[in-house]
């Protein structure tokens, strides 16, 4: 049963999968997303890794094609595919011109259903999987951000890069992986497309359905993975840099928790452009931050809500002790008129901003639809944003953001001075 819903259109393919797609006008390009819940949160003990290096290989080779057959298709065509996993889902993204979406869309399809995963193929992703990780151990950002997770997640779903864990990923094999595929779309997936499509877009799937078939469903909204309770409210790692990098952060609310649209207005008050709360007082007015932001991703488990700055090592604790006041301060002190205005404006914007192009917009409907949370989740947001006020943004902060958790990376002395301002303020007291 096909149903009209705003924009949106929907059906059930063969097997069940859900396909929404939007016709709009514009360049005749086609922009269409594969999403399929499970992802790294998924990856079973000592099998880490697993999830982003069957992504990999998904694009080197499926059904009739080979490795390099299936590179001639898509690039001979100017088209663009890509295939990662997050740590709650594993995304196709396919983005083709208009005349060429009935021939390469249904690739998604063989792709997640009939992945060549040939041993030559395995390896080679493997071995530039372990590179990405050793390339990220020369990271002071990547090292103090792993070193949070760990604090925030431990061992659990939540708690390693999607990549993996270096000792195993190099120890897994082929058909270890081989076993993941059959129970794809177990947890439910779905297609989004969007652009100018084709005008028997659903029949376009027919064949490789019939060729692979699926039997899935559209995913529920069901809350992903919990945190444990932090047992190491700060921890440092020592690197010869010149730098201090710092992390502050705690495991909060999954998207679609109703506190987790005040974090994200909370999020652009702090974090969103040149006038946000912290660019402002750490950078432009006290010159402490040589880069400074704020990190909330779209989680379907408990989501990390971190800030992160690079100070100079000889800076690093008076950094510390001002990035602990900021946070206090968002404990303690309720937004202005003003400064609440400014936080919805641009929550308002980064969303407009957001579905600008065919691409954006099928991976925003892809990830509300993925974690379950329904076709009009944006607007009802940006409907219900309006309606905060700075009392109920304050309520939210001291329900979730009570008891941060500091990562530090850089050289002994800079972190001395971070560990002392630390445990000079009140929010490391809140562990004791």
């Amino acid at each position: 049963m096909t149903s009209q819903l705003a924009s949106w259109q929907s059906t059930d393919l063969s097997g069940g999968l859900p396909l929404v797609w939007q016709r709009r006008p514009g360049p005749e390009i086609v922009a269409s997303r594969l999403w399929i819940r499970g992802g790294s949160s998924a990856d079973q003990p000592g099998q880490r890794g697993a999830a982003q290096l069957l992504a990999g290989l998904m694009t080197r080779g499926c059904g009739d094609y080979g490795a390099e057959a299936l590179a001639d298709l898509v690039e001979g065509r100017g088209a663009a595919l890509r295939c990662e996993a997050s740590e709650d889902s594993l995304v196709l993204s396919l983005k083709c011109a208009s005349s060429d979406a009935e021939q390469l869309l249904p690739l998604l399809v063989a792709m997640a259903r009939d992945p060549w995963l040939s041993q030559d193929q395995f390896e080679l992703e493997r071995d530039l999987n372990l590179q990405n990780l050793l390339r990220q151990r020369e990271d002071p950002f990547q090292l103090a951000h792993d070193q949070l997770r760990g604090q925030l997640f431990g061992g659990g779903p939540y708690g390693h890069d999607p990549l993996g864990v270096e000792q195993e990923l190099a120890e897994l094999q082929r058909d270890q992986l081989a076993a993941l595929v059959a129970p794809l779309g177990a947890g439910g997936a779905l297609l989004v497309a969007c652009g100018d499509l084709p005008a028997q877009l659903a029949e376009s799937f027919d064949g490789a359905l019939g060729h692979f078939p699926w039997t899935t469903a559209a995913p529920r909204y069901e809350p992903g993975p919990l945190a444990p309770a932090c047992g190491q409210p700060i921890a440092l790692l020592e690197q010869d840099t010149e730098q201090l990098v710092l992390l502050l952060g705690v495991a909060t609310v999954p998207l679609g928790d109703p506190d987790a649209l005040a974090l994200r207005v909370l999020h652009a008050h702090l974090g969103l452009g040149m006038s946000s709360r912290l660019f402002m007082a750490l950078r432009e007015e006290r010159g402490l931050a040589y880069d400074v932001g704020v990190h909330l991703p779209a989680r379907r488990g408990a989501t990390p809500f971190i800030w992160h700055l690079s100070t100079s090592a000889e800076r690093a604790g008076e950094a510390t002790t001002a990035v602990l006041e900021e946070w206090q301060r968002l404990l303690e002190t309720p937004l202005s008129q003003g400064e609440l205005a400014l936080a919805k404006a641009k929550y308002r914007g980064q969303d407009a901003m957001g579905r600008q192009t065919c691409s954006q917009i099928a991976d925003r409907q892809a990830l509300v639809l993925g974690h379950g949370l329904g076709e009009h989740f944006v607007s009802e947001c940006l409907d219900r944003a309006e309606r905060l006020d700075a009392e109920t943004l304050m309520a939210v902060a001291q329900r979730h953001l009570g008891s941060p958790a500091l990562s530090l990376c850089g050289p002994a002395q800079a972190l001395a001075a971070a560990q002392q301002a630390w445990q000079n303020h009140p929010l490391s007291r809140v562990f004791s």
